[in-house]
């Protein structure tokens, strides 16, 4: 029932429980979660749907970074030159920019098919590839899944006629893109120095492996929430919480948002 109620807040489903058209219809034709379905179709909207591609391919692969017991120190500098003070899934973005730059563009010549090199050159571009995520102490089974991944998404997007764009620099556009995407996933700090996420009421906690971690930001949006002795919750970016009434107005209230101590969501 809950998921229902879910896909009806997204948009997917109408007031009689079925497909909405168009949206719901959208959604359905991409190979993702309801909320990554309507996070593709809502980039397109904000103009950083490049971004978006990368970042729901990257979230939807296992632990991009890893940390060897005899390597922390090591692994935590590589980890910063791609971290974001903004979060998480910006940080999954610089990887696959960083990547792009250095060893795709570079091994592919720019644009050329990898299907166009042969068998030896084929393997030099791969211990170069598995050289680079040794060296920056990424998993590159993830990296190349992620890859795949996202070739996959926008192959969809193109069949449905959604245009590709890049906000370059402009991570404000993405950040209030994120907003509007995973509405559903905001928690906001409280007086007393705890998270609690909106939509459950639930009392959170920044996850150690996130780059925010130890930031406190004020507000932020997660994909995921991780039990253990504690709630936990990762793959964070910082938001302004004045963007929720305005992004999602049809599930947040302004006034109630004003106040973390108020209630947020309408009742």
């Amino acid at each position: 029932m809950k998921s229902l109620e879910h896909l009806y807040t997204l948009g997917a489903l109408n007031d009689e429980g079925k497909l909405s058209d168009p949206l719901g219809f959208r959604m359905s034709r991409f190979p993702l979660e309801p909320l990554y379905a309507k996070a593709m179709l809502v980039s397109s909207e904000f103009g950083c749907s490049k971004e978006m591609l990368a970042a729901i391919a990257m979230l939807s692969v296992e632990s991009l970074f890893y940390t060897p017991r005899d390597k922390i120190k090591e692994a935590n500098n590589a980890k910063k030159r791609f971290a974001s003070q903004d979060g998480d899934h910006i940080t999954f973005i610089n990887v696959l920019r960083i990547y792009s730059l250095e060893v795709d563009e570079g091994q592919r010549g720019g644009d050329v098919d990898t299907s166009t090199l042969d068998r030896r050159a084929s393997k030099k571009t791969e211990k170069v590839i598995r050289n680079w995520c040794t060296a920056n102490y990424i998993n590159g089974r993830s990296l190349r899944r992620a890859i795949d991944i996202r070739k996959q998404i926008q192959g969809h997007m193109e069949s449905m006629g959604l245009p590709i764009i890049s906000c370059g620099e402009d991570m404000l556009v993405f950040r209030r893109c994120l907003a509007a995407s995973f509405f559903l996933n905001a928690a906001r700090r409280q007086l007393d120095g705890t998270y609690r996420a909106l939509s459950s009421r639930q009392t959170v906690s920044i996850h150690p492996s996130s780059v925010l971690h130890g930031k406190k930001p004020e507000c932020v949006v997660f994909n995921e929430l991780v039990r253990t002795n504690r709630s936990y919750i990762r793959s964070i970016t910082q938001i302004d919480s004045l963007w929720l009434p305005e992004l999602a107005p049809q599930y947040y209230a302004a006034l109630d948002l004003a106040n973390p101590t108020q209630r947020s969501l309408q009742t």
